[in-house]
Formats: structure tokens, sequence, C-alpha cells
């Protein structure tokens, strides 16, 4: 197999589940997307994405880095210092509702591995990395830092996580934009199954604050296709209530209630400069991390 292909394989959910730690399946995961992507038709980012920025009308010319120049056939400078100093805050949801997996791997297990792999990324490009965990409460929070060793206690905060019970998006958002004091990046994992309402306005707290915000809205591939045959009785992972239904009979009602939540999100958030992303505990990681950095790019 050659290696690049390798590289892919390690985004593989189902791959990655395997893997031993957390840390290691987000070094895992960095890695083989930074070896692909230096690889990739995506010329523009490199393994040394974290030293440069493209070439702004107004900069001085004599920064221009003619050898990344000649690798991307794109106009690079040399960023300074000053230019990483970014505070990166990592919402993850572990409400119980995040707890449904189809696929071997959980929602809550594919954020968990999606929160630390950012984590890892982000402290590759010297940015600060803050982490808020919540359900209808926080339940986990670690101030933003680029401090050495703080990728390590978040890393090990993520690994001893658990699930919680009902879901409050908003809560922890408005809590964290009130918090915000300088410069910074939000990035939101969760299966956004709370009032859109709330959660859009939650969100829309942060750009009023000037922060940028990309959501990746993880579900799992049943929770899109609803691909259930028999009569089968529904439990909420978070109040436990269940209802008895007939899958042919509801199937086409829920596909539909469920694809309007999802072009509300889109809808809403675009228009609020929001990036959202969609995201099935199927996909390879690298489409986050892909989105990620797409975002982060444009905040500069």
């Amino acid at each position: 197999m050659a290696s690049g292909a390798r590289a892919r394989q390690f985004l593989d959910p189902a791959v990655v589940a395997r893997l031993g730690t957390l840390e290691l399946r987000a070094r895992t995961i960095v890695e083989g997307f930074l070896t692909g992507l230096h690889r990739s038709p995506f010329k523009g980012f490199s393994v040394e994405f974290a030293e440069y920025r493209q070439y702004m009308p107004g900069d001085d010319l004599s920064t221009i880095d003619w050898k990344v120049y000649a690798r991307s056939d794109r106009h690079y400078v040399k960023k300074f210092e000053e230019e990483t100093n970014l505070d990166c805050h990592i919402l993850l949801d572990v409400s119980g509702s995040m707890g449904y997996g189809s696929s071997g791997i959980t929602k809550f297990e594919y954020g968990q591995c999606l929160a630390a792999s950012l984590a890892y990324l982000m402290n590759k490009q010297r940015d600060g990395v803050g982490l808020t965990a919540f359900d209808e409460g926080i339940v986990g929070l670690l101030p933003a830092s680029a401090r050495s060793g703080h990728l390590r206690a978040m890393l090990v905060t993520l690994e001893r996580l658990r699930l919680g019970q009902k879901t409050n998006v908003a809560k922890p958002m408005h809590q964290l934009a009130s918090s915000i004091t300088k410069r910074g990046m939000v990035v939101l994992i969760s299966d956004l199954l709370d009032d859109p309402e709330r959660v859009i306005k939650g969100l829309k707290h942060f750009t009023f604050r000037g922060t940028d915000v990309v959501v990746f809205h993880v579900l799992d591939p049943h929770e899109l296709e609803f691909p259930f045959e028999r009569a089968t009785r529904f439990q909420d992972m978070e109040s436990e209530a269940e209802v008895l239904a007939v899958p042919a009979v509801v199937r086409q009602h829920y596909i539909e209630a469920m694809q309007a939540l999802i072009d509300r999100y889109r809808r809403e958030l675009g228009s609020a400069g929001i990036d959202y992303q969609l995201l099935t505990t199927t996909d390879p990681l690298e489409l986050a991390l892909m989105q990620y950095l797409h975002t982060r790019e444009h905040a500069f």
C-alpha cells in the first residue's frame, strides 16, 4: 500500500477507533492528514502551514518565500509570531444523545476523537486551545492556553469524559461568549438535537463579539437514513421515554423533518457568517480538519 493511501486509511473512524490512547489516535490522524495534504491537490497548505500565510496586497515583497512558491505556485509570506496568537475554544457535546452509534463508533467517540485531533492540530500551529464539555451544563472546562504541557492535559481530560444527560447547547455558549476577552475562534462539536432557535441564538452571541465560529454537526448514518424495517420501540437516550413505531409508516415524515432541521442550521448559520459542516460517524475526519483550516485561514 502506498504511503498516501496508508495516511488516508488512518482517517477512517472505524480504523481510528481500534487504536490505543486518545493521544495516539490524535497524533496518527493529524500526521496522516498533513502527509496526505502535502501530497494532495490542496496546494496552499503543507506540513509547514503554521509558519506561513498567503501574501496580501501591502505586504513587503521581500517577505515572500520563493521556495514555497515553487512548490505551491502561490505566494506565501513568513508569519510573525504574534500572527499565530489565536485562542481556539472547542465545545464538545457529551449529552446522552451523543451515545448513539450504529457503525461501531458512537457520536460521542467520534466527537471526542475529533476534538483531540483539532487540539493536536491547533497546538502545532502554536495557537491557544481550550475545552468546554457540556450536557445541560458545563461538565468540563480547560481555559485556552498554548503553554507547554497544556495539550497533554487537554487530551487526558478528553479521555476521561463520560456521557451526561440532557442537552442544553445554548447555555454553555452564552457563558463562554461572555468570557472571551481576546481574538479567538470557537469550534462546536454536537449532534444539535436541541431547540434550533436557542442553538442559533447562542452561536450568534459569538459572532456579535467578533469571534469566528465553525460548527461540526455530527450525526449517525441511521439518524439520516432511518433504515429500520420492523416495528421498533425507540428510546430517548436523554429522557428514557419510549415510542413504538412502524418504520415504513413514519420514515418519510422523519427524514423530511430531519432534513428540514439540517437545512435550517445550514441556512441560518451561513447567513450569520458561521461555517457549518454536517458529518456522519462514517465520514473521514479529514473533512472536519480541512473545514477548520479553511475557517482559520479566513479568520486572519
